[in-house]
């Protein structure tokens, strides 16, 4: 389930927390490899908080991902973090980030504490400070009486949680997971959200790529798709309040009940053939049976929940898609 973003204004040790200025920004975004188009014309505004960036394999989510942290220059556009350009200070802005990448990279000699230690020094942490910064980061990830073993006995549910932690460790204003529950078995993923959930609490702002929308579903505020390197949607995640909105599928054109809702002063957004109307104040299922009746409209299904995350994010590609 969506939580609210919160608005707490303080500044980590490392880079700014909660505020209400967007925590990444992208203008015209362009990144071309040879002939192949990652990313076209994105425009972005992401507010704090914990947002999903979903996509089919293929879409840019890791592409962005290496924009963000500076590790690769876009063709032509703006990228910002913190309201800094990237391109001015990339080393600048990765101290005050946290990256937790997709494929597998850990060292199969090291200790998982010595490995979290030596990600903390090398964001210039003490090493005394280091050391007990990564018993505490490898504690809050679950891996507390395994921090000694070595990575290479670990399992890949281990593997992912130690590659969280390192990612952690320095307290970060920011952290990006490419593919957190990437290989998890059903237990191991939900424990990994239910870690990430807890980043809220400790003032973290997290970008969280995955291509499985119920873990977005479960986990963030905000959500950001891509498809074929192109922006789908960047909106709240959030549902309304219980009771206060009603979806209605169509099976002809949803403009006039768009149209008929709208002029009854109701909030509306629609994807496809899905209309959901929005009104805290008043009834707003009869406002809907009203709207029905004066546009004609003949409806397929109606109910309080029922576009799920998956049918926004196909209705939308097939839109782009003309």
């Amino acid at each position: 389930m969506a939580h609210g973003t919160a608005t707490v204004v303080s500044d980590g040790p490392t880079g700014p927390r909660h505020t209400d200025s967007p925590i990444i920004e992208t203008r015209d975004l362009h990144k071309h490899f040879g002939q192949v188009r990652a990313l076209a014309g994105v425009d972005l505004s992401v507010p704090p908080g914990i947002t999903g960036l979903v996509g089919a394999n293929g879409a840019g989510k890791t592409t962005l991902i290496r924009l963000l942290l500076g590790l690769t220059a876009p063709t032509s556009g703006d990228v910002a973090v913190f309201g800094a350009p990237v391109s001015r200070d990339a080393a600048g802005l990765r101290a005050k980030i946290g990256y937790m990448p997709e494929g597998s990279c850990l060292p199969r000699d090291q200790t998982a504490a010595d490995f979290v230690a030596y990600a903390a020094e090398l964001a210039g942490i003490p090493p005394a400070e280091a050391r007990r910064r990564a018993s505490e980061t490898l504690f809050l990830v679950g891996l507390h009486e395994e921090r000694f073993r070595y990575l290479g006995d670990f399992s890949t549910g281990m593997q992912q949680r130690v590659k969280l932690a390192q990612s952690i460790v320095h307290d970060p204003g920011l952290v990006l997971l490419d593919e957190p529950a990437s290989g998890l078995d059903p237990a191991g993923r939900d424990q990994m959200l239910e870690v990430i959930d807890r980043f809220r609490g400790f003032g973290m702002n997290v970008l969280f790529s995955s291509h499985l929308l119920d873990d977005i579903e479960q986990t963030c505020d905000w959500v950001v798709m891509l498809d074929g390197g192109r922006l789908l949607r960047s909106a709240p995640l959030d549902p309304p309040a219980d009771g206060a909105a009603v979806s209605v599928e169509v099976f002809d054109d949803p403009l006039p009940l768009v149209a008929a809702l709208t002029a009854a002063g109701i909030e509306v957004t629609h994807a496809d053939r899905v209309v959901t109307a929005v009104s805290p104040t008043e009834d707003v299922f009869v406002a809907v049976r009203n709207a029905l009746a004066a546009s004609g409209s003949s409806i397929r299904a109606m109910g309080a929940d029922l576009s799920s995350l998956e049918d926004v994010f196909m209705a939308a590609t097939r839109e782009s898609n003309g």
